[in-house]
């Protein structure tokens, strides 16, 4: 049976379980595959510590150089992540002629432009199901699954972080900060949440899903990114009684001919799929001319799940060697009706704002007056409390609106003497 070798760069949580999967399932997939893969040589900075797969020490080294230039090893993952030295050893890799397989969402946000065009000038391939929604196999979907689609739009709850905390706030009524130190203590967020809970790590996921969607390669500068850390329960609870729940979310979305991507909280009726995503679980709510509207779930972290994804990415690469095809790593048509990008202050939406304001007649009256100013209605409104010589929170939905207009109305009302505290609003997407 022919044998292709795969080194490996990058032997920690991800890297451990998908050695763990292809030496468990062996022959399990050597009889579906019709060969072998090998795992001839694994590079990582820690080679002594234990980890839950059993491996011989001599496949070990701290040399990544020792991998790339082995003319045997036909196949690197690169699971190491960070831009500097991925970046640099995944180019080295395509010169030397070996395909990549990569979890690192980050890098290929960033750098990917360049790294594809050398895989294709090089006639190899970069493969990265693992970084957008773990085993979700919502990459291969895209580029194959959906190949004959046109996109109209993708909506994704792409971080299992930042959803967990908001699932944790609205099903339990915890604050965020308890929601947080939560995610912590169960290993679901970082030391340090930063890239997740401002949205960073979403629109790095972003960036991927936008090119295999629209055959655009934006910019991080190009996504407007807001993350969740000043959604307060109150707001989550107010949304909640007026049907909706608040995510996370990555949007690319066609508009005319210009294309909107945007992360940021989003309310969601409770009545569409999206809301009821909890934990760390991610969503890609897809729309599509032929196929329609497709939802793709699952665990958007876990070890054996990412693995699972870097697995099938190998199997598809080991596949195009045994026939001794060369398959292009994308190979995405670019829409051309979309002739620009669409900047937050140009979105129209509809949008959850609460005030905060004194309790005395007339306040009402004064918010209303300004928002008519720049052409904004109310479609409903709630005071949520009366307490007497208190602050109280003022609770709006308005109608679609243009974003620009309603920043305008909302940093002339926040002038009033009647608000006393910064006015939160939050967009509303029907998906």
């Amino acid at each position: 049976m022919k044998k292709i070798n795969v080194g490996l760069i990058g032997f920690g949580n991800v890297g451990t379980g998908a050695v763990k999967i292809l030496s468990d399932r062996k022959h399990f997939l050597s009889n579906k595959i019709g060969l072998e893969i090998n795992i001839k040589k694994i590079c990582d900075k820690d080679i002594s510590s234990k980890r839950n797969v059993a491996v011989d020490r001599c496949l070990f080294t701290k040399d990544a150089k020792e991998i790339i230039n082995d003319p045997q090893i036909d196949i690197i993952v690169e699971l190491m992540g960070g831009i500097h030295p991925a970046k640099e050893y995944i180019a080295e890799a395509l010169k030397k002629g070996k395909s990549i397989v990569s979890a690192n969402k980050a890098l290929l946000a960033q750098e990917g432009r360049e790294l594809f065009a050398l895989a294709q000038d090089r006639g190899k391939s970069i493969y990265f199901e693992a970084s957008v929604g773990a085993g979700i196999p919502i990459i291969k979907s895209l580029r194959e699954g959906l190949v004959a689609n046109k996109f109209y739009s993708i909506f994704g709850i792409v971080n299992g972080t930042s959803n967990f905390i908001l699932s944790q706030m609205s099903n339990n009524n915890c604050t965020f900060n308890d929601a947080l130190n939560e995610a912590k203590a169960k290993g679901f967020a970082e030391k340090d949440p930063t890239l997740d809970i401002e949205g960073m790590d979403s629109a790095h996921k972003l960036i991927l899903l936008t090119y295999l969607c629209f055959g655009r390669f934006v910019s991080l500068e190009d996504i407007f990114i807001e993350g969740i850390s000043q959604v307060s329960l109150a707001d989550v609870n107010y949304a909640k009684e007026l049907g909706f729940e608040i995510k996370l979310l990555a949007i690319a979305k066609k508009e005319s001919d210009e294309l909107e991507v945007r992360v940021h909280p989003t309310l969601i009726p409770k009545m569409h799929l999206l809301s009821s995503v909890s934990g760390i679980f991610n969503a890609l709510y897809v729309s599509s001319d032929l196929a329609g509207n497709l939802l793709f779930y699952g665990p958007g972290a876990g070890q054996l799940s990412a693995a699972s994804a870097v697995v099938s990415d190998l199997v598809d690469l080991t596949q195009g060697l045994k026939a001794g095809m060369f398959r292009p790593t994308l190979n995405i048509a670019v829409d051309k009706s979309i002739k620009k990008l669409r900047r937050i202050n140009e979105i129209e939406s509809r949008y959850y704002i609460r005030f905060m304001t004194v309790d005395k007649p007339g306040v009402l009256a004064k918010i209303a007056g300004v928002l008519a100013k720049f052409g904004i209605s109310i479609a409903s409104v709630t005071q949520k409390e009366r307490k007497k010589a208190q602050v109280v929170p003022i609770v709006m939905i308005i109608h679609e609106a243009k974003e620009k207009d309603l920043r305008s109305a909302l940093e002339i009302i926040g002038r009033l003497d009647i608000i006393k505290e910064k006015s939160v609003a939050i967009r509303i997407e029907e998906v």
